[in-house]
């Protein structure tokens, strides 16, 4: 049973500040509320306040500046059927099409994904290969901040109690581009997400770039710099040759807790097996050859 709370619905973001900053430890920032109310019903965090922020103007907005910018309050469904976070990045629309449940993509949220930092997120394991950053204001003014730096472990964010999360800004990577997404979990919530992208040369014969992100495994999801200096100037026809080498990289880049999605070293051995698939899958589409079939049950390929 959820305790009894009021709810406040401020007009503007500053205004939603105010109220942070007035009713203090006893209030918290509502969105979709996908995380924030399980808790509550469970009494792990029990505010007597919630501000209401889905209706602040421009949060469920998605626009291109030069930068994709998603809103706060834009749902994963948003994100999914969006033609211009398709246009700008399939892959985004892709990962946001297999987060959690339909439920969940109907009402869940981009900033509350990101504000709550849970380790399990598809979407911070993915948007640090677009080196995202997230938009933060307070009654202080506003600041931007990467997103590495903004989660900073579990549950654990740089956000101050008075900030609100209004959007994240992401940078599209060029055309000549080939990337993948690949998560395996038995339940809900994802035991391992591995996002690769590999930005190519003009002839499309050597990876110009390479970025790759581990997530679901550490506190926090997190860059991998061994693999991406390893894939920097690799031939595109070296890469099968590659895959097993920089499986292994990642794997030892990686240090997972024991937790009901499996022990340490499991997890350490699964992040080898991914990274190896993934770097054959981004290397098939680099070469335009399509994907090889899927050869693990439970797993999602974007």
């Amino acid at each position: 049973m959820l305790r009894p709370f009021e709810l406040h619905r401020p007009g503007t973001a500053e205004e939603a500040c105010a109220l942070l900053a007035r009713l203090g430890e006893d209030a918290a920032p509502y969105a979709g509320g996908t995380e924030l109310l399980l808790l509550m019903k469970l009494g792990l965090l029990r505010p007597r306040h919630l501000v209401d922020v889905k209706r602040l103007a421009g949060f469920d907005a998605i626009t291109d500046g030069g930068r994709l910018t998603l809103g706060a309050a834009v749902t994963h469904r948003a994100v999914e059927r969006s033609a211009l976070a398709r246009e700008r990045c399939a892959l985004l629309s892709a990962v946001a099409r297999h987060v959690a449940n339909v439920r969940v993509r109907n009402v869940g949220t981009v900033g509350g994904n990101l504000a709550f930092a849970d380790p399990h997120s598809d979407l911070a394991t993915l948007f640090l290969t677009l080196d995202a950053t997230v938009a933060l204001v307070s009654p202080r003014g506003r600041r931007e901040l990467p997103l590495a730096d903004f989660v900073r472990g579990a549950w654990d964010t740089a956000r101050a109690a008075d900030e609100l999360l209004t959007a994240v800004r992401l940078t599209p990577w060029p055309h000549e581009t080939a990337a993948v997404y690949i998560k395996f979990g038995v339940h809900e919530r994802p035991t391992l997400g591995v996002a690769l992208v590999l930005v190519l040369d003009g002839a499309r014969a050597h990876v110009a770039e390479g970025r790759l992100a581990i997530g679901c495994v550490d506190p926090r999801a997190v860059r991998v710099p061994a693999v991406e200096a390893r894939l920097r100037g690799a031939a595109v026809a070296d890469l099968e040759d590659a895959a097993g080498p920089v499986g292994e990289l990642a794997a030892n880049a990686v240090d997972p807790d024991d937790d009901l999605h499996g022990s340490g070293d499991y997890k350490r051995e699964m992040v080898a097996v991914f990274v190896r698939r993934a770097v054959r899958i981004a290397a098939a589409r680099a070469r335009g050859a399509g994907d090889p079939a899927p050869r693990f049950a439970h797993t999602v390929v974007a």
